[in-house]
């Protein structure tokens, strides 16, 4: 089959986070080809009949099909959320060792179709498999993205604009580092429309005891969801829509993705959570933005912390 416009997306596992995507893609009308593989091919088929049923109502048509791994040889993106979830009480570095394994079966399949676009990974451990997904596809680093801290960033914001009501696009403060529990708040560079969190809180001295509970409920926000629900899936795929969106229109967006360090903040050889410039290239810089002193040793340790247990595995 010809490509419309050039914008096929292959999406690999098709659990929560997977079908929430693939939702989003359709009701923004993000690409023009949508194919689904999973190993529950039944859950595929089904799915893919439902998607169908709304293409009416979506922004703009779209095909919708299931797929397999021969389909990924001319896509132009392959979103991996395929991978053992995290269970209550599990984190997210807890589910390393087998998805890692998962991960080289199905890098290796996308890669023996000829596949030559851009992987973006969402599994967890993000930055671990993102950095897997690098070393076993042997794409350029810039074209292999995860969705790093995108999600917590989002999160951050959303708290921020409830605390000095204002609308989340109006706040501009990210989460950096691992997407895990050593992630970190960036205090010293948050502002809302220009004025630096600093100042707002010299003017509302009031809600300085927030702001740690705001962090808090960031970073443990995923295990709160998960003990009411079973799995986080609606944020996190709204935030890989998002990501898609910035590849596929070619828009130079900063995002807080797990991108591949090579000197920026001191640290080379690891994925983790910073802002980057995305394109329909992929990763086109990363953003070196100015830390505290507490926030370097706070980012230091989180990429320390995914070195010391990924470096086993890839010695």
């Amino acid at each position: 089959m010809n490509k419309i416009k050039g914008n096929k997306i292959v999406l690999v596992g098709n659990g929560a986070v997977g079908s929430s995507y693939a939702f989003s893609l359709l009701n923004q009308g993000i690409c023009d080809e949508l194919y689904i593989i999973d190993l529950n091919e039944e859950r595929v088929i089904g799915d893919v009949m439902d998607l169908n049923h709304g293409v009416l109502y979506a922004p703009s048509p779209m095909k919708i099909k299931a797929g397999s791994y021969a389909d990924c040889h001319d896509a132009d993106i392959v979103v991996i959320c395929a991978g053992a979830a995290q269970k209550p009480g599990e984190t997210r570095l807890d589910l390393v060792g087998k998805n890692i394994k998962i991960f080289k079966s199905i890098v290796e399949e996308i890669m023996a179709s000829g596949f030559d676009g851009i992987l973006l990974i969402a599994t967890n451990p993000v930055d671990i498999l993102t950095y897997a997904s690098w070393k076993f596809s042997g794409l350029p680093k810039h074209r292999v993205i995860g969705s790093g801290t995108i999600l917590d960033t989002a999160r951050f914001r959303y708290l921020l604009s409830k605390e000095f009501d204002v609308a989340s696009s109006s706040v501009h403060a990210n989460i950096i580092g691992e997407h895990g529990d050593t992630e970190l708040a960036v205090w010293s560079g948050a502002n809302i429309a220009g004025v630096s969190l600093k100042r707002l809180l010299e003017m509302h001295p009031e809600k300085e005891d927030r702001m740690e509970d705001i962090y808090i409920n960031v970073r443990d926000a995923a295990y709160q969801i998960i003990e009411a629900k079973g799995a986080t899936y609606y944020g996190v795929a709204m935030g890989l829509m998002r990501i898609t969106k910035a590849i596929l229109s070619n828009q130079d967006v900063v995002l807080t993705v797990s991108a591949y360090l090579n000197g920026e903040y001191g640290h080379q050889d690891v994925y983790i959570g910073v802002p980057a410039v995305i394109n329909r290239n992929g990763i086109r810089e990363v953003i070196e933005s100015p830390l505290s002193e507490e926030e370097q040793i706070k980012f230091d340790h989180s990429v320390n912390t995914m070195k010391d247990i990924q470096t086993p595995f890839f010695k």
